[in-house]
């Protein structure tokens, strides 16, 4: 039972892993919006990270509006700021703003001087799905900018990445000197945050790079590759750097902090040329606004409101750090390994604990294992993987195996304990339900001892007393035996009136179950001198017991019918036990042993043999010992020494010691033999007399 009990667990913790793992491949929308919001946590929970020094924003914050006026600016301002730049040495300049329409004629073309003389400067665009006439000049300028080294495996008929079917270009005059150009579209999940930036655009059946792929185009001096499979984008590199997008063209952005993690100057300081000049010297920097009364902030995982152009930033960080998000096949493959392993993982300890509460304590421990894990691997190595899904899957297993422990383990353990508990010590019945197999209920042969209690004389006590008062003196008699047959791990069978049956190895092994026993007549004689005590002072007749012990082999198990449980044991070992019983009314002692249970205990408590009985319907006669309470050593030697000279027919010699034993220690059982002396003085028996007693009390 433990073993299948374990199995049935593992099988749960399976069964767990296989539906959860059904749910994963299916890609519920909801199921997965939760899951990126508990990854969205592990960016809060992350310290900032230092991002690269080579990538700096320029921001059009408050400082700068409050300074240089109200925004829109005049496009001679955005000169100076492109001069200032020009100034510091600034290797690329990437623009997060479109200018889309014309404006006074001198500030346009003081923005379009500003822009060739600059020599780095990449100007952003938009798509948009609303319909924009954009100008034949513009377009052809833009077109420049689409990635030309690009790979389509054989049998590609449609290229997988984000598409949209109108763009918003700047004006002719000012595009005619930029470096380059790149699109600063910024796509949000459905739920709200922009968790990835886009760094492919289809549009007019040509592939076009992102503001912030352009400008590391131009830093590193190497062309954009780009690889397509059927699947979608397979390759994405700038020379030997890897960019690890999916397969829509899309990158998991790494966010460094909240807003302004990245360094960010005002555009006023680098116009007034407030910065010492080696700070932008060879950078990259991306001008965009911060300014929340402009509107460019986004939602993202680590703050509702972050700034548009730190996004575009971050993505160029990332690619000059080579800190990027992972979430490859072989990561997913791990993340599979763990939604499976985990549960069973658990329901294997859940097997093995013993009630819910540790269970719950594993499972806590099992998914916090897992929470540290996953957190770990993202904060040391960028590596994402699902939390909700391993973390779901060891909940299912957890669920339904408490549900199994509490509707059927449970269930069958309160059935056991409620059947027990009245007759098996709590230290057994402990045992039974942690082990339930070992009952064996259908019936088994097993070895057990067998002890028989009875109250002397009980009819005639029973004739004297009131009923009330002779249930009350049962009760007080049968409580204190009771608790000495449990506290020696035995087992009560039943009571048969005044009558106690225990018996000891069964349900569960018992080590020394003999001994056990013994120990439990004695304690019976000791107790029943408390419970005469007690008897006394409530004005009730004094009680006088006999105990019968056997070790033997029997039948014990579940008997009667289905609707009633009965655990007991059955037998000629049970048989004798009952008759040794009763031999103690006539030998006059208060416990008798047969052979078998003296010879396994003959070393550890004081016997005397005081005959060779044949019971009603057995023809093998049986030793008898008395197990002696009182210590008297000289009483059991000198027993001894006339039993053996009686069994050799000196029946007068014996005479002489019985006689002796019975004056000197009033002993019933000499006293006895000392009677059955005279009578074969008197009338000899046979010749082919072997000294056995025949009992005719079965």
């Amino acid at each position: 039972m433990k073993y299948s009990k374990l199995l049935a667990f593992i099988v749960i913790g399976l069964l767990a892993s296989v539906l959860t793992f059904f749910i994963y491949r299916q890609n519920f929308h909801f199921l997965d919006a939760v899951d990126l919001k508990l990854k969205d946590a592990r960016f809060k929970i992350r310290k900032n990270v230092q991002p690269d020094k080579r990538v700096v924003i320029v921001a059009i914050d408050s400082k700068s509006v409050n300074e240089l006026g109200r925004w829109p600016w005049k496009r001679s301002v955005f000169a100076e700021l492109l001069n200032s730049l020009k100034w510091y040495d600034v290797k690329v300049t990437a623009l997060d703003i479109v200018f889309s329409e014309s404006s006074d004629s001198k500030e346009d073309a003081a923005l379009s001087r500003a822009i060739e003389k600059n020599g780095s400067a990449i100007l952003g665009y938009f798509f948009r799905d609303e319909k924009e006439d954009a100008n034949p000049k513009a377009l052809s300028q833009i077109e420049s900018s689409k990635i030309k080294l690009l790979k389509i495996a054989e049998g590609v008929t449609e290229v997988p990445v984000y598409q949209r079917p109108f763009v918003e270009t700047n004006i002719p005059l000012l595009g005619r000197g930029a470096l380059d150009f790149g699109f600063f579209n910024t796509d949000p999940d459905s739920d709200g945050p922009v968790r990835k930036s886009t760094l492919l655009m289809l549009y007019n059946g040509e592939i076009y790079p992102s503001l912030a792929l352009k400008a590391l185009r131009h830093y590193t001096g190497k062309e954009i590759m780009l690889e397509v499979a059927p699947f979608g984008v397979s390759s994405l590199r700038l020379g030997d750097m890897s960019i690890p997008s999916d397969e829509s063209g899309r990158l998991t952005v790494n966010y460094y902090g909240k807003g302004g993690t990245i360094t960010t100057l005002s555009a006023v300081d680098v116009i007034k040329k407030r910065i010492k000049k080696d700070e932008l010297k060879d950078s990259i920097v991306f001008v965009g606004a911060t300014e929340v009364g402009i509107y460019d902030m986004r939602a993202t995982p680590v703050e509702s409101a972050f700034p548009g152009v730190e996004i575009h930033a971050t993505v160029a960080s990332n690619a000059l750090q080579d800190r990027f998000i992972l979430r490859d096949g072989r990561i997913i493959a791990v993340e599979i390994l763990c939604l499976a392993l985990f549960p069973v993982i658990l329901t294997l300890v859940l097997g093995m604990a013993r009630n819910s509460f540790l269970g719950l304590v594993a499972f806590m421990f099992v998914s916090g294992i897992y929470a540290v894990f996953n957190y770990l691997l993202f904060r040391n190595y960028s590596i994402d993987m699902s939390l909700l899904y391993p973390l779901s899957s060891t909940a299912l297993a957890f669920i339904s195996s408490e549900a199994y422990r509490n509707l059927v383990v449970e269930r069958k353990n309160r059935y056991l304990k409620k059947a027990f508990s009245s007759y098996v010590s709590p230290e057994l019945v402990a045992e039974i339900i942690k082990n339930p197999d070992r009952l064996a209920l259908g019936g088994a042969k097993k070895e057990i001892t067998v002890l028989f209690s009875d109250i002397r004389g009980f009819t005639g006590i029973s004739e004297k007393l009131a009923p009330d008062v002779l249930v009350s003196l049962l009760n007080e008699y049968l409580g204190p035996m009771t608790e000495v047959v449990l506290k020696n791990n035995g087992t009560l069978d039943k009571y048969i009136g005044d009558a106690v049956m225990a018996i000891y190895n069964a349900p569960l092994d018992v080590t020394d179950h003999p001994e056990k026993a013994c120990r439990t007549a004695i304690e019976m004689i000791d107790k029943l001198k408390e419970v005469n005590n007690s008897f006394k002072q409530k004005g009730l007749p004094p009680v006088d017991i006999g105990i019968g012990v056997n070790t033997g082999y029997a039948v014990v198990g579940n008997m009667g019918a289905d609707m009633r449980f009965d655990y007991t044991a059955i037998g000629d070992t049970v048989n004798l036990a009952s008759r040794l019983e009763g031999q103690n009314k006539y030998y006059g002692t208060h416990i008798i042993l047969s052979e078998f249970t003296a010879s396994k205990v003959k070393d550890k408590f004081m016997l005397r043999e005081i005959d060779l009985m044949r019971v009603v319907g057995k023809e093998k006669p049986v030793a008898i010992f008395e197990l002696i309470t009182d210590g008297n050593a000289k009483l059991a030697e000198g027993f001894s020494e006339a039993l053996k000279v009686y069994r050799a027919k000196g029946f007068q010699d014996a005479l002489d010691i019985f006689t002796g034993l019975a004056g000197e220690h009033k002993d019933p059982v000499a006293k006895l033999y000392s009677e059955r002396c005279r009578e074969y003085l008197q009338s000899p028996p046979p010749p082919e007399w072997d000294g056995v007693f025949i009992s005719s009390k079965k």
